[in-house]
């Protein structure tokens, strides 16, 4: 009774004595206390029980309400105690219970729903990027964001080169036959004798003294070299100039790409995995350049009914052997996709010990805290309480008005001389999909130097194929974009639960649905048009 006393506890499980022992009492001890009874729960916990054996008919459970709190009695087999906790807790029965002897209403969230604009304006405002590095220009580069600006330290090219294939010439060389000289046979730092012209390819540096490029077209073969010359067996030994070439012809001055000094990068520019800032920077000679660090992920997920699909446990000894984590795979699929590092922490059971100890090997080994799970309002949903009283951390949103990932989390904690950014996403796989993309994804480049208007996924103009409900939340509804006929189409992926993951294979788009209100129609008809983020590569029909 003390602990009904307080008014705070929700609800109270007792174990043992309910059978027909000498002993067990529990029956007599809690029903004179309750002030409602629960038949339905009684019966609940009767029946899973006698699925599994006949002597559960033995079993004297009692159920009810004292004040505002749920009181259950469960019996003393562990295996039992097991097939009844998993019925209470199945659909979020034991949730709407409490929710109903609360009077309706059930816990109040101390966070408030807050739109989609206002949560993004509060992760902008609370992320600040890493710091600068400075690393070799290599295919490691992409997706890093340039930290200052790039100057050319030499002329392109460096030397008068060819823009064609052919041969270098003076323009006085009138038509005629000339022996035929390569880099095998001759230096570029000195003049070309007299008869003679030197063969380059496209883009490479002409010899001392010469001024022009007759095109291979221009020229007709002669004669080549014989077995006995040796290496030059085969090669071209003398051609007939058919023209004469006016001075410059096919050729490229120094500095004609760029001018030493040039600006080629600005300081904010991506180097995109397309390759064209990288080969710009090769091009001018650039071996090194300054960036901003690309954060470091550290990934999670939470739940005691969770399972490593590489690495099965099972959560029980009876049939049921608990749910594949979807989310954790999922997520480091995408972050690596993206080229994130990714430091997986596995699974973490719903106790405290546990959770801290996660956060804290997150914090050592990463710049942000991905997590998935824990972020609803059940008594095993520890996130945010953790974070804010083992680490000092704080919430800045705990729910925003989207469908689906009502619950979704952002979070700020101190570590040593920073603080770290983490992300509770919902546990549902869909949900924690869609909004790793609302706001992790914009939150990772604003970390690796990304300027926040161009931090958020693209956005295109679609035309829906199907008529979509619409909710009192804004909905992000999986589609596939693809190019039609007049423009871009939109189909939806099937079924929106936000724990069906698979309405996210193949999408490459969420369409952005508005909210439901009193004067709006409550669909969005087929052949209308609205917003969509791009997720994915968009193909033609």
């Amino acid at each position: 009774m003390k602990w009904v006393e307080k008014s705070d506890i929700d609800w109270i499980i007792t174990n043992g004595g309910t059978g027909f022992g000498v002993r067990d009492v529990t029956p007599e001890a809690i029903k004179p206390l309750l002030e409602r009874e629960a038949p339905g729960l009684v019966h609940l916990l009767l029946s899973v029980s006698l699925k599994h054996t006949p002597l559960a008919a033995l079993s004297r459970p009692a159920a009810g309400t004292i004040g505002k709190t749920l009181v259950v009695t469960l019996p003393g087999s562990v295996k039992a105690v097991k097939e009844n906790m998993e019925a209470l807790l199945n659909a979020g029965l034991v949730e709407h219970a409490i929710d109903l002897i609360r009077g309706g209403e059930g816990k109040q969230s101390p966070y408030p729903v807050i739109t989609m604009e206002e949560a993004i304006r509060l992760v902008e405002i609370n992320i600040d990027r890493l710091e600068v590095e400075t690393r070799t220009v290599d295919f490691n580069l992409r997706g890093h964001v340039l930290a200052a600006d790039v100057s050319a330290s030499q002329n392109v090219p460096r030397l008068h080169s060819t823009n064609v294939d052919g041969y270098a010439v003076r323009s006085t060389d009138p038509p005629g036959v000339y022996r035929v000289l390569t880099s095998q046979t001759h230096s570029i730092s000195q003049a070309v004798p007299q008869g003679s012209v030197y063969r380059v390819n496209t883009g490479g540096p002409l010899p001392v003294d010469s001024d022009a490029v007759i095109m291979v077209e221009d020229t007709r073969l002669v004669s080549t070299y014989e077995a006995t010359d040796g290496d030059l067996d085969g090669e071209e030994k003398e051609i007939e100039l058919l023209v004469q070439v006016p001075e410059r012809e096919n050729v490229r001055l120094p500095g004609t790409d760029v001018r030493v000094g040039n600006l080629v990068l600005q300081k904010g520019d991506i180097i995109r995995s397309g390759g064209g800032e990288l080969g710009t920077l090769a091009f001018v000679g650039k071996k090194e350049v300054e960036v901003y660090r690309k954060p470091i992920v550290a990934l999670l997920s939470t739940g005691n009914e969770l399972v490593d699909l590489q690495h099965p446990v099972p959560t029980s000894s009876d049939d049921w052997g608990g749910i594949f984590d979807t989310n954790r795979p999922s997520l480091q699929a995408a972050l690596e996709g993206m080229g994130y590092q990714v430091v997986d922490l596995g699974i973490v059971p719903d106790d405290i010990d546990s959770h801290v100890a996660a956060i804290k090997r997150g914090l050592q080994s990463a710049d942000i805290l991905l997590t998935t799970g824990g972020t609803s309002m059940g008594p095993t949903d520890l996130l945010k309480p953790v974070i804010e009283r083992y680490f000092n951390g704080t919430i800045h949103f705990g729910r925003v008005s989207v469908k689906p990932g009502k619950p979704t989390t952002f979070a700020t904690i101190p570590f040593e001389n920073t603080t770290k950014p983490a992300f509770a996403l919902p546990g549902n796989p869909a949900s924690a999909l869609v909004t790793f993309y609302l706001f992790v994804v914009p939150a990772l480049r604003m970390l690796g130097g990304w300027e926040k208007p161009f931090a958020q996924l693209p956005r295109v103009r679609v035309t829906l194929q199907t008529e979509m409900y619409l909710d009192p939340r804004t909905e992000f509804h999986r589609v596939v974009i693809s190019q039609g006929a007049s423009g871009l189409i939109a189909s939806s992926t099937g079924g929106q639960r936000s724990s069906r993951v698979a309405s996210l294979s193949g999408a490459n788009g969420l369409a952005i649905l508005p909210p439901k209100t009193e004067l709006k129609p409550t669909k969005v008809e087929a052949g209308s048009e609205v917003d969509a983020i791009v997720i994915g590569e968009i193909s033609s029909v």
